[in-house]
């Protein structure tokens, strides 16, 4: 199989002149150039010989090709029409690569993985374009697609906000919604100069390894989340009145107040101060 070739600025950059391509801003397209970066992100989603790998938006297929080297299969998911004749030439020489020109929130996963991956270890790589990180992270997430591990570049401040924890700034309700169904861990952060068109902002690659079971007990997941996103909608107000306040849903201040009592909370609590494991509770004293 042939070595990775475009894990640099200047492999990158001919074949970009060679298919004269634009980037489209709508679709948030920063190319990795740097070949030790590369190399890292395979090595830290710990990708095997065995492993059915789904990559989200490979661009040129840059990371497509370090992917390829080291999986069994790989199955790229691009949304971007212009860059399916580039991949089909970059990734000319990988066998095991398949390339879909689809939008990964309509793309189904589930079917994806019985024709792929059905008996191997599914894991998912991707470079996510900011703007929809949250939304495919949580579609991953969610449906509990039988995925192993998730290891995405995110812009930094939103690995940050993953892997938070009570009483940071960056904590909120995607941290308790990442950590019930995940362990996040920030395993190194990359530089603006390492991609082309460099981003305003720096990255990070962080990798969520999937419970086999959630780390806490609720009875009602819906209705946890929904208390924990009024909790967190107005972080200024105690969490007895954003509950009470809450019109989507059924609690009263009373009642938001005795639960925290029985759980042994002060009644001025903020959201910001509960962990996943006391939110979980909260929610089965509510219910």
């Amino acid at each position: 199989m042939q070595k990775p070739y475009l894990g640099s600025p200047a492999g990158t950059i001919a074949v970009l002149d060679r298919y004269h391509f634009n980037f489209q801003k709508k679709y948030g397209q920063n190319f990795l150039v740097d070949g030790h970066v590369l190399e890292k992100i395979v090595e830290y989603a710990g990708i095997c010989a065995d492993d059915f790998v789904i990559e989200i938006g490979p661009g040129i297929g840059t990371l497509t090709q370090y992917l390829a080297v080291a999986a069994h299969e790989v199955t790229a998911v691009e949304i971007d029409r212009e860059l399916i004749p580039i991949l089909k030439e970059t990734l000319g020489a990988y066998e095991n690569t398949t390339i879909l020109n689809q939008d990964i929130l309509k793309t189904d996963i589930g079917s994806l993985i019985r024709e792929h991956g059905e008996g191997r270890t599914v894991k998912v790589v991707a470079n996510l374009p900011y703007y929809i990180t949250t939304p495919i992270i949580m579609e991953l997430l969610e449906n509990r697609m039988p995925v192993d591990s998730i290891t995405v570049m995110v812009q930094k401040e939103v690995a940050s906000r993953m892997q938070s924890g009570p009483g940071t700034k960056e904590y909120g309700a995607l941290s308790l919604a990442v950590q019930y169904y995940a362990r996040p861990e920030v395993v190194t952060h990359v530089p603006p100069n390492c991609f082309i068109p460099r981003p305003k902002v720096g990255s990070s690659v962080i990798r969520l390894v999937r419970f086999q079971e959630p780390p806490v007990s609720v009875k009602n997941e819906s209705m946890m989340f929904r208390i924990i996103k009024a909790s967190f909608g107005q972080r200024r107000k105690t969490l007895v009145n954003a509950l009470g306040n809450c019109a989507d849903l059924p609690v009263t201040k009373e009642a938001a107040s005795a639960a925290l009592e029985k759980l042994g909370l002060r009644p001025d609590i903020r959201g910001e101060a509960l962990n996943l494991e006391q939110f979980a509770m909260l929610t089965n004293l509510l219910c």
